[in-house]
């Protein structure tokens, strides 16, 4: 699997490689049980910082795309071909723009809205996954 991260793509770096990675699995270049490299040895082959590799791990152990063994390693989680091609953050647009639209619906105006949301968010900082 050959990954190509473009430093002028105005799409977040974490972002480019996560897309990559689910593509990879569609695409049949990497299948259920492979191995990935550690995330030390993708940021220096990517010449990247070790935590943008962090993040799109992460997110891709998050959506059951790979899986962490411990000290054995990072391999393709065995559901990730079906996992790949859920975009969670498509999904939140979406709730949120339907949400939105609801309460300016019933006369919530855009300010409203915002300092009720950042304290929504706010309150669940302590209750984070």
């Amino acid at each position: 699997m050959e990954i190509v991260i473009d430093i002028e793509d105005p799409v977040p770096l974490f972002s480019q490689l996560v897309t990559q990675v689910k593509d990879a699995i569609q695409n049949g270049k990497l299948s259920p049980g492979d191995p990935l490299p550690s995330i030390r040895q993708l940021a220096i082959d990517l010449e990247l910082n070790a935590k943008t590799v962090a993040k799109a791990y992460r997110l891709l152990e998050r959506d059951s795309v790979i899986q962490t063994r411990g000290y054995r390693g990072t391999f393709v989680h065995p559901d990730a071909r079906a996992n790949s091609t859920v975009d969670l953050n498509a999904w939140v647009m979406d709730k949120l723009t339907d949400t939105v639209a609801a309460f300016r619906e019933a006369g919530a105006t855009d300010s409203e809205i915002r300092i009720a949301f950042g304290k929504v968010m706010n309150e669940r900082i302590g209750g984070e996954r």
